[in-house]
């Protein structure tokens, strides 16, 4: 069997592995299939630009996103968003609202125009301001039992490159030198663009990468400059799960794993994403993990794209180091878990059962499991649709140096859904690739063809509920040279 193997766009096609991993989700033993998304929730009043999923001590669920102006909840009883924020907002173009949560309360910054808002589990009814000490900060992280925000304003201009954190299990001290609050300017680096938190900070800058580590006083936190020939500079393309941090450079992809870099694209897809990516709308790349399958996803929009919405996922299985691609519009991507629906609130879902967006045991209606999903335009979105229909491309196997080869069988490897062949050849290198009509493989589960040339390569798709692909096996034959 020739095994489906690595999505290699950086490499040529000649004994490439894949030219072409469409729609698909990079498995050890080939690809699966990439859901589409699902509406979810109502209409906010705008494109939404952030999601964040939260649990109160007694195991309850919410679900909270923003918009431009407002914060809401979403209502598994209407499956709308309630509007509950506390207060007028107006996020600038390239802002968004980012939440941590610390114990019961959920925190979100949205740039430097907003003060800090806090919502209490279980008891608040809308969000708040958290304190006018605190600083406006486009980013957010807790990093032990500290809020750190950064590149901030205090209220006499944004420092980019500043971090300043809260007081000792205190998200509401601010003063600095008291309860062990202070700031950090991290110099040289240019602006920040992202933190991680957890039992220590990343934090990622334009030229470089920062650590945080907590010291006690009298420092507090000791910074450390671990990652001087690189940084990120474009803040969607952070993205995490756990301490591993991924994100472009100028370089490429990258991934941090607290103690320096490794590129995770290179001879791979960085040159692929470079053409690819337009970068006049780099301010819509959003980013996130999905450690359920193991993968991170980059969302942008492409240079095919005449919309200006995101319709491209970069899609990079950490544990197996290999990438995937799929058409997929989404102007954000989050991992969350919803609040548990009734039977009776399904009905404001979809009146039918037939036509609701995941099965009746799917843990979206469950509440309080993990999946994956993001928004599209004003509403959220969870991956729970049908499979996309996928094409997986081969590279060119020379079967016979020099000579033309007649390839007259292809035997698809695939579980569920309905696969069909196509073979591409061509006598030059300097030619594109000539291909056959699509061919569904019969009862004997192989596609017949009289495909004739120097250098084959076989393209298969996949529609309907398919599972998963694992490779081809040919027959064919040599008919000498000319």
């Amino acid at each position: 069997m020739i095994q489906f193997g690595e999505w290699l766009p950086d490499q040529p096609d000649m004994n490439n592995q894949l030219v072409q991993a469409l729609n698909v989700v990079p498995i050890a033993n080939g690809y699966k299939s990439l859901n589409a998304f699902s509406a979810f929730s109502g209409s906010a009043s705008d494109t939404i630009l952030g999601i964040y999923s939260a649990k109160a001590d007694d195991g309850t669920a919410n679900l909270f996103a923003g918009d431009s102006t407002r914060l809401y909840e979403f209502n598994p009883a209407t499956s709308a968003l309630d509007d509950i924020s506390g207060g007028t907002y107006s996020l600038g173009t390239n802002e968004r609202w980012r939440f941590v949560q610390f114990g019961n309360q959920v925190i979100t910054s949205g740039g430097i125009g907003e003060y800090l808002q806090e919502y209490t589990l279980g008891s608040s009814t809308q969000f708040a301001t958290l304190s006018t000490d605190a600083p406006k900060a486009d980013y957010i992280a807790v990093v032990r039992d500290f809020v750190f925000t950064g590149n901030i304003d205090e209220g006499s201009g944004r420092k980019p490159y500043r971090v300043k954190w809260s007081g000792f299990n205190d998200p509401t001290s601010w003063t600095s030198g008291t309860n062990q609050s202070d700031f950090q300017d991290c110099v040289d680096s240019g602006a920040i663009t992202g933190i991680v938190g957890g039992e220590y900070a990343t934090i990622l800058l334009e030229r470089g990468i920062f650590r945080a580590t907590y010291s006690g006083l009298p420092l507090v936190f000791q910074f450390d400059k671990v990652e001087s020939q690189r940084g990120c500079k474009i803040s969607g393309t952070v993205c995490n799960v756990g301490s591993l941090v991924f994100f472009y450079s100028d370089s490429g992809f990258f991934a941090f794993d607290g103690q320096g870099t490794t590129a995770i694209g290179e001879n791979k897809v960085d040159d692929f994403f470079k053409e690819d990516c337009d970068f006049s709308y780099k301010n819509l790349i959003t980013s996130s993990t999905d450690p359920i399958n193991q993968i991170a996803m980059w969302s942008y929009v492409s240079n095919e794209n005449t919309t200006g919405t995101p319709d491209r996922l970069l899609i990079f299985n950490y544990n197996l180091g290999r990438w995937s691609l799929a058409n997929l519009e989404a102007n954000l991507l989050v991992p969350f878990f919803t609040a548990g629906y009734t039977l009776e609130q399904l009905d404001n879902v979809s009146t039918s059962i037939e036509t609701l967006p995941a099965s009746l045991d799917s843990n979206v209606w469950r509440g309080g499991d993990y999946f994956f999903g993001g928004a599209l335009g004003d509403k959220i979105y969870t991956m729970t649709g049908s499979p996309l229909e996928a094409t997986i491309e081969t590279g060119e196997i020379p079967l016979a140096a020099g000579k033309h080869n007649f390839l007259s069988r292809v035997y698809p490897y695939y579980e569920k859904g309905t696969a069909s062949i196509q073979v591409g050849t061509r006598d030059n290198m300097s030619d594109d690739p000539t291909f056959t009509s699509l061919v569904s493989p019969n009862t004997d589960n192989y596609a017949n063809f009289r495909a004739q040339g120097r250098y084959h390569r076989v393209r298969m798709k996949m529609t309907g509920e398919w599972k998963s692909v694992q490779g081809i096996d040919i027959e064919a034959r040599e008919i000498g040279r000319r």
